[in-house]
C-alpha cells in the first residue's frame, strides 16, 4: 500500500534487491526489456547500472534507479526520475580493431585468399600448418575483414552476452562481432553451454562472430563432436529438468591444427619425429563427420625467409573487408526472401537453385569427388564455396575455375 498501486500496472520492474535498499544489476536485463515491449508496457525500471543496456529498445521509457527508495518516490510523485536516453543508435555497431591488420601478415597467399574466401560466405575453415606459420595471427584478423554488425545483429549478440553476464555496463551493447579463443581444457558445458541454470556456451557468445579452436587436435574428442549440431542448424538446445532453452549459434568457426604431434610432417626443413601410429591418433581426434562439416581445409606452409623480410607491403584488412562485402551484398539480395543470409547456411533446396553448373562442369566434379572420395556433404560443400568465389568476381554463374579451386580448399579430404 506505499506505492500507488496504478501507477505501477505499466511497468516492469527488474533488479536485484540488497539488504540495505540498494539495487543491484541484474543479467539479461537487454531480454527482460525487450519482453516488455513485446507485451506492450510503457516502460521499465531497472538498475542504474543496467541503464544503457535496457536504452537499446526503443519506444519504452528507461527509469534507472540504484535503491529502492527511489523507485516509491518516483512512482508516487514526489521525485520523479527522467527516463534515460536512447543513447545507442544503429551506426554504433560499427566497429573494427585497427591495431590487428592482414598487412602484417608476410607471405601465405594461399592461406590468405582461403581466408578470404572464407570471411565472404561466412565458411567454417580449418588451417592446418607448422608451429609459426601464421596460422593464429591470421585467425585473430579475421574479424577485421568481415562486415560491421548491423544493428539488429548487435542487439541479438548483446543479448546472449547480457544473459551470461558478460557485458560491459559503459557500453551496452557490442559493437565488434565476437570474437571467442576457447582454451583445449574446455568442457562440454563451457563450449556448449549448460549448468544448472542453463548458461551460454563460446558456442552461442561467439554468434554472430568467429569461433577460434587454436590446436583444435587437443581438445577432448568428446568437446569437439558435440560441435556437430550448431554447425549444422546454427542454434543450440540444452535440456535440464526445470527448462530446455535454445540459444542461437550462427558462428564463424576457424581452427588451426599441426599436421602432426610435434608439427612437422611434411616440412622441408625439420624432420618428422613422429611414428606413423602417433600421427594416426593425433588425427583420429578429429573425426571424418566433423571435418566434413569444416568448408574450407587448408594447408598452410612455413614462411620462408624472404617473404618474411619482403619490402613489399601485404594487402591490409580494409581492402579486403571491401570485397567481402560486396560479396555478401551478392548474398543478401540472393536470399533476401529466405531466412538465411549468406552462402555457408545454404541448404540442398538452395544449392540446387542458386549453384547450377554446366554439364562439363559437373563431369569434372564428378571425377574430383571419385578421386578425393567426397561424401555428398563434400560435393555440397564445394559447391558453396564455388559459389563464394564467384560472387567476390560478381559472376552470376560458377564457373569451370571457380569449382577447381573450391576443390582445391577441401585439401584434407584425403586423410579424413
Amino acid at each position: 500500500g506505499i506505492i500507488r498501486e496504478k501507477n505501477l500496472d505499466e511497468y516492469m520492474v527488474m533488479g536485484e534487491l540488497s539488504l540495505d535498499g540498494s539495487v543491484k544489476p541484474i543479467k539479461g536485463a537487454l531480454s527482460m526489456t525487450a519482453a516488455a515491449k513485446e507485451k506492450n508496457f510503457r516502460g521499465v525500471v531497472v538498475p542504474a547500472s543496467n541503464a544503457r543496456e535496457a536504452a537499446v529498445v526503443e519506444g519504452l521509457d528507461i527509469i534507472p534507479v540504484s535503491f529502492l527508495h527511489e523507485v516509491v518516490d518516483h512512482f508516487n510523485g514526489d521525485k520523479i526520475i527522467n527516463p534515460a536516453e536512447d543513447i545507442l543508435t544503429p551506426s554504433s555497431a560499427c566497429e573494427h580493431d585497427i591495431d590487428l591488420d592482414f598487412s602484417e601478415v608476410m607471405g601465405q597467399e594461399n592461406a590468405r585468399r582461403a581466408v578470404e574466401i572464407a570471411a565472404a560466405g561466412n565458411h567454417n575453415i580449418v588451417m592446418s600448418g607448422p608451429p609459426g606459420s601464421g596460422k593464429t595471427m591470421m585467425a585473430r584478423r579475421i574479424p577485421g575483414i568481415l562486415p560491421s554488425l548491423l544493428f539488429d545483429e548487435a542487439l541479438e549478440t548483446t543479448k546472449i552476452h547480457s544473459v551470461a553476464g558478460l557485458l560491459d555496463a559503459e557500453s551496452g551493447l557490442v559493437t565488434r562481432r565476437p570474437y571467442r579463443n576457447p582454451h583445449h581444457t574446455i568442457s562440454d558445458a563451457g563450449l556448449i553451454g549448460g549448468g544448472t541454470n542453463p548458461k551460454p556456451g563460446e558456442v552461442s557468445l561467439a554468434h554472430n562472430g568467429v569461433l577460434f579452436l587454436d590446436e583444435m587436435p587437443e581438445f577432448k574428442k568428446a568437446v569437439l563432436e558435440m560441435l556437430r549440431q550448431p554447425l549444422e542448424d546454427r542454434r543450440v538446445t540444452i535440456s535440464r529438468a526445470m527448462a530446455t532453452i535454445t540459444y542461437p549459434s550462427s558462428f564463424m568457426l576457424v581452427a588451426a591444427m599441426n599436421p602432426c604431434p610435434c608439427g612437422y610432417l611434411g616440412d622441408p626443413v625439420h624432420e618428422c619425429k613422429c611414428g606413423q601410429a602417433q600421427i594416426s591418433r593425433y588425427k583420429s581426434k578429429i573425426s571424418g563427420p566433423l571435418m566434413d562439416r569444416i568448408d574450407i581445409q587448408v594447408e598452410v606452409p612455413q614462411v620462408n625467409y624472404k617473404s618474411l623480410m619482403s619490402d613489399k607491403k601485404a594487402e591490409g584488412s580494409p581492402e579486403i573487408r571491401s570485397r567481402v562485402e560486396a560479396a555478401r551484398k551478392i548474398q543478401s539480395k540472393r536470399f533476401s526472401k529466405t531466412k538465411i543470409k549468406t552462402n555457408a547456411e545454404m541448404g540442398s533446396r538452395h544449392i540446387k537453385a542458386f549453384c547450377s553448373i554446366d554439364s562439363s562442369i559437373t563431369s569434372f566434379l564428378e571425377k574430383a569427388s571419385e578421386k578425393l572420395g567426397l561424401s555428398a556433404r563434400g560435393v555440397s560443400r564445394i559447391l558453396k564455396i564455388a559459389r563464394t568465389i564467384a560472387d567476390l568476381e560478381a559472376s552470376p554463374d560458377i564457373a569451370h575455375h571457380h569449382v577447381a579451386e573450391a576443390i582445391q580448399l577441401r585439401s584434407l579430404d584425403r586423410h579424413y
